[in-house]
């Protein structure tokens, strides 16, 4: 009689590459984090408590470096049109529950049989470069701090004794200081001020919930099925086959997410691809990375949410250039093993191209043209 062998999940670490890699995806939230609190009036409290709780529950459930991001369809919508925080809160609400019930009724079954692998690799080859194109403009604010950063994250990006994104931190912050001198003060003053998490539900009306639909949960939906469902499941279980995902999971978790966070004051968040690539990139090999900066933001939440902006401070958009950067051309490299066949590449190309202006019109055009060239009606 055979003996039935099961494989446990490795468990998570929580090293120094692990620290390093924590800090992987700080590119995408601090910018965020600072528009949605100084232009959105998002309460820092319920921003910074949410999303680092998330990111401890996902770092523990799924044991692999699975990020937490701000949704980047509705953030740029509600940063650009000056909504309250309630309509917010209220898109947060119906996107959770667009999501778990996608999940729970099979409906992404089929429409995931369509990301066959040419499609699934040009979304993330398109959101790959979309990362380092922003991550150069970045730069480009300050080009000898961003050259020198650039210069020590290749020299250390292979170092397991010094991480490239602890060398990062320190340039950031003494860079930071050296341009402001007066931050010295401002840090000094800081003081801890113990805050309990507060109900955000009375504040939102149906109203809200109407107009945060309308605004934001319906077009951030191609999005984040194209980069927060499908991409996010094939780097996963392409990185990590001992730990994979299924879309519908991670549709069901990006639900129950979405359903929470509002209750608390939080914002609408996702499993981006992106994220995943700069987590991994600076060292980062299971959810301990994700569990160690959830703490690190549930603790500035109850003692330091009153402070935050200032933090957030120290992080020179030229260094945060570098971190995008370097996601970016994680991620994009996941598509060396697309094979050599002339209609699967160019199907990969044409997809990254369009993921670059809008994810769910990529997705769409993918299908389409990969049904096309694989039923033979169009030749290349």
């Amino acid at each position: 009689m055979e003996r039935q062998v099961t494989t446990e999940k490795p468990k998570n670490r929580y090293d120094r590459l692990e620290w390093a890699g924590a800090f992987g995806d700080l590119g995408t939230l601090i910018p965020f984090a600072v528009a949605y609190i100084s232009i959105v009036k998002v309460p820092p409290f319920g921003l910074l408590f949410m999303f680092g709780l998330s990111l401890i529950v996902a770092g523990i459930y799924y044991r692999t470096p699975i990020p937490i991001q701000p949704m980047k369809a509705i953030g740029a919508a509600a940063i650009a049109g000056g909504v309250s925080p309630s309509v917010l809160y209220g898109a947060g609400l119906t996107t959770g529950l667009f999501w778990l019930v996608a999940g729970l009724s099979g409906a992404l079954k089929p429409i995931s049989k369509l990301a066959t692998k040419p499609v699934v690799r040009g979304i993330m080859l398109g959101l790959g470069l979309t990362f380092m194109t922003d991550g150069l403009k970045r730069m480009r604010t300050m080009p000898l701090l961003a050259g020198f950063a650039l210069i020590v994250t290749w020299a250390l990006i292979s170092n397991p004794k010094i991480p490239a994104m602890f060398m990062l931190l320190i340039i950031g912050m003494v860079a930071a200081l050296v341009m402001d001198p007066g931050l010295f003060a401002q840090f000094a003053a800081v003081k801890p001020s113990f805050r309990m998490p507060e109900f955000a539900l009375g504040m939102i009306s149906w109203n809200d919930v109407v107009t945060g639909t309308l605004l934001f949960t319906i077009p951030q939906i191609p999005l984040t099925l194209g980069n927060a469902v499908i991409a996010i499941t094939a780097e996963n279980n392409h990185l990590f086959p001992d730990r994979s995902v299924t879309e519908k999971k991670i549709a069901i978790s990006q639900g129950i997410m979405n359903l929470v966070s509002p209750v608390l004051g939080g914002i609408p968040m996702c499993h981006g691809a992106g994220g995943m690539a700069g987590h991994v990139r600076f060292g980062a090999k299971t959810g301990g990375s994700l569990v160690i900066l959830g703490v690190i933001l549930v603790v500035k939440a109850l003692f330091f949410s009153d402070s935050v902006a200032l933090f957030f401070t120290v992080f020179p958009e030229a260094v945060l250039g570098v971190i995008l950067f370097f996601a970016g051309s994680e991620l994009a490299l996941t598509v060396r093993d697309i094979g050599d066949k002339k209609p699967d590449v160019y199907v990969m190309v044409i997809v990254a191209g369009f993921a670059m202006w809008n994810m769910g019109a990529a997705f769409l055009v993918g299908v389409m043209l990969d049904i096309c060239l694989r039923r033979g009606w169009l030749k290349i």
